[in-house]
Parts: structure tokens; C-alpha cells; sequence
């Protein structure tokens, strides 16, 4: 089992190259027939098949953007693989017409579907590649609100709390948040099958902008994380929050900017 995500990734790039140097074969004598310079016949199936493989991983990158970038991604991708199956069935049939008959004899049909195995066998194989070198080896657990500080020894914490610079407004949200849990008793944890639903990043700036500012106007981690508990959602870890509060500090500092230019 240890050696899987080793030879399964291995195995599949074996499996794709196969399928290339196949699909190589019936592209350059198709180049060759159409009268490209016989120095340049290698190029044809680079070409094609080559365009598969990167518009393969491209459709990866692009799956969470804008309906008409996918859609024009895939309309390429597509173009180039119907391109590559049609080439390759066009060479196997004419071939089958020309052969003499000897031995095993297959129809045209079935030529042309065994022909078309190849650039179908290289686009799956280049995607299978590219969906196991994106996934983790060691899957991580997807509850977010058990990280590491919570096993962080106390000692630990409060060294490398000292070691921090603190700034003014730091110190302010820091006695404003000790302040609220003496007021507030702590809650009891959450059932695990009470959980609620992790906010979007979107959710945590949209609701962050609605929340009450902290002390001297500034943004404060504490009201947004509040504010987002009240939406039934959970905000999520303090590092992502950090960076929402950032944002939207930024935001308020160049209106004030603008107001007073």
C-alpha cells in the first residue's frame, strides 16, 4: 500500500506515453500524406496530441472560473481530440482499403474504433495523471476547527506570544476579547452532528463588513467572528479571519483616504 501513490502515478504516465507514441504514428504519416516537408511531419502530432495534454490540464485550472472560459476551453480541447480520433480512423480505414487480404481481416468499423483508442486512451490518461498529482497522498481532516492549537502545549504558546511584536491595536482587540470572555461564560463544545456549515470566503468579508467595528473604529477579529456564529456558519481559523480583517481594514482606510482627499 505504500508504494501506490508511487506506481499509480508512475503506471498512468507509462499508459499515456503508449498512447502517444500510438497516436504519433498515424499523425505523421497523415502529415506526410497531406505533403508537409518531411522534416516537419514530427511536428503534426505534437501538435494535436499535444494540444490535448495541456488543454487537459488547462480545464483543471480553469474549472472554477467564469462559464464562458470554461466553456471556450473546453470547445478547444474538444476541437483537438475529435482532430486526433478522425485522423487516426482516416489512416487505419485507408490503410484497411489498400491492404491486401491475408490472414485476420477486420472491417472498416472495427479499424476505425481500434484506431480511435489511442488519442481517447492519451487525453483520459494525461487527466487520470493530472487529478493524482493533485490529491494529497495523506488526506488531512476536513474539521477545521481541530488544528494544532489546540494540542500546543500552554508553555509553547505563551513563549512564542511573548516573542511577537504586539502593536497598539493588537493589545486593544486582545483586552477587548479577554474582556468579553470574562463577561461571557464559555460555551459548551458542539456536538459532531450539530456542526455548521464552514462559511465561504466571500461569506466572511461580505458578513465582516456588517459587523460592529472595534475599538478606535478599527475592523476587530472577535465582533466578525461573532457576526458569522450568528449567521449559523463557522468562521474558520484565526490565520483566515487575520486576513479577512486585514482586507477589510485596508478597505475602510482608503475610503477615509478618499473621503478626506
Amino acid at each position: 500500500m505504500v508504494a501506490l501513490p508511487v506506481l499509480i502515478p508512475a503506471g498512468v504516465a507509462l499508459l499515456a506515453m503508449a498512447a502517444f507514441a500510438l497516436s504519433y504514428d498515424a499523425l505523421r504519416q497523415m502529415a506526410a500524406a497531406s505533403h508537409i516537408h518531411p522534416a516537419l511531419t514530427y511536428a503534426f502530432p505534437l501538435v494535436i496530441d499535444g494540444f490535448i495534454a495541456i488543454g487537459i490540464g488547462a480545464l483543471l485550472i480553469v474549472r472554477t472560473a467564469r462559464l464562458g472560459s470554461r466553456a471556450y476551453v473546453w470547445g478547444l480541447v474538444s476541437v483537438a481530440t475529435a482532430t486526433s480520433i478522425w485522423a487516426n480512423v482516416l489512416h487505419a480505414v485507408r490503410l484497411n482499403q489498400q491492404t491486401r487480404r491475408g490472414g485476420l481481416a477486420l472491417d472498416d468499423i472495427t479499424v476505425g474504433v481500434i484506431s480511435a483508442i489511442a488519442p481517447l486512451a492519451l487525453a483520459g490518461a494525461v487527466h487520470l495523471y493530472l487529478l493524482v498529482q493533485r490529491r494529497p497522498a495523506h488526506a488531512e481532516p476536513r474539521d477545521e476547527g481541530r488544528h494544532i492549537t489546540a494540542a500546543t502545549p500552554p508553555e509553547r504558546g505563551a513563549a512564542a506570544a511573548a516573542k511577537e511584536p504586539r502593536s497598539d491595536e493588537n493589545v486593544a482587540e486582545q483586552a477587548e476579547e479577554a474582556a468579553e470572555q470574562v463577561a461571557q461564560p464559555e460555551k459548551p463544545p458542539a456536538k459532531r452532528g450539530d456542526q455548521r456549515p464552514m462559511a465561504t470566503w466571500e461569506q466572511v468579508v461580505e458578513i465582516g463588513r456588517t459587523a460592529p467595528l472595534g475599538r478606535a473604529g478599527h475592523v476587530s477579529r472577535r465582533h466578525m467572528e461573532t457576526a458569522i456564529r450568528d449567521k449559523g456558519l463557522r468562521p474558520g481559523r484565526r490565520e483566515r479571519m487575520e486576513k479577512a480583517k486585514a482586507l477589510l481594514q485596508a478597505e475602510r482606510d482608503q475610503s477615509s483616504a478618499e473621503v478626506d482627499a
